[in-house]
């Protein structure tokens, strides 16, 4: 179970020989396992393509740590997905800034045209939506975070041309 494979809730999962050798050179770097946690987490969501809870398992298990820390961090991080995402996921800040000039509208476009709300993603797998609080970018409002890209300065009309062009393979 490798490479954005989703694990079932009651299936376990392993790292692949070339992840394992990178947590144990991440963990040969701190001098308390648990320090570990944050990128070992990085390692399983790249590995798995999100944190379930059979994943936080493993992780917990792999550190020696209480289950309630992965999760704890798991839970109040952002960054990891937990739940399967679509292969682009778009981030849109409702933050003042953004929500000042025009991201309400942006998501209203957004979950029109994909067929979806907030938290969940499109049938074909291609796109996940959330409302994020702040992506600090207020200078470029209304932002939209696709990936590890922050595409600034939008209204609705560039954002729905930003998920043609995701869609067809067109990058940002």
């Amino acid at each position: 179970m490798h490479n954005g494979e989703q694990p079932t809730p009651h299936e376990s999962v392993a790292f692949s020989e070339a992840a394992l050798a990178e947590f144990n050179d991440i963990v040969s770097r701190y001098p308390e396992r648990r320090a570990a946690l944050l990128p070992t987490l990085w390692v399983a969501q790249r590995e798995f393509g999100w944190i379930s809870t059979t994943v936080q398992a493993y992780v917990a298990e792999l550190l020696k740590l209480p289950i309630a820390w992965v999760e704890g961090v798991v839970s109040f991080y952002t960054m990891f997905y937990r739940r399967p995402m679509g292969t682009h996921h778009l981030q849109v800040c409702t933050n003042l800034s953004c929500q000042l000039r025009g991201s309400d509208e942006i998501l209203d476009a957004v979950e029109r045209k994909l067929g979806i709300r907030c938290g969940e993603t499109t049938k074909d797998n291609k796109f996940s939506l959330d409302r994020v609080e702040c992506l600090a970018a207020c200078g470029g409002a209304p932002v939209v975070q696709a990936g590890d890209d922050y595409i600034e300065n939008l209204d609705v009309t560039k954002t729905l041309e930003l998920i043609d062009r995701l869609a067809t393979g067109k990058e940002s």
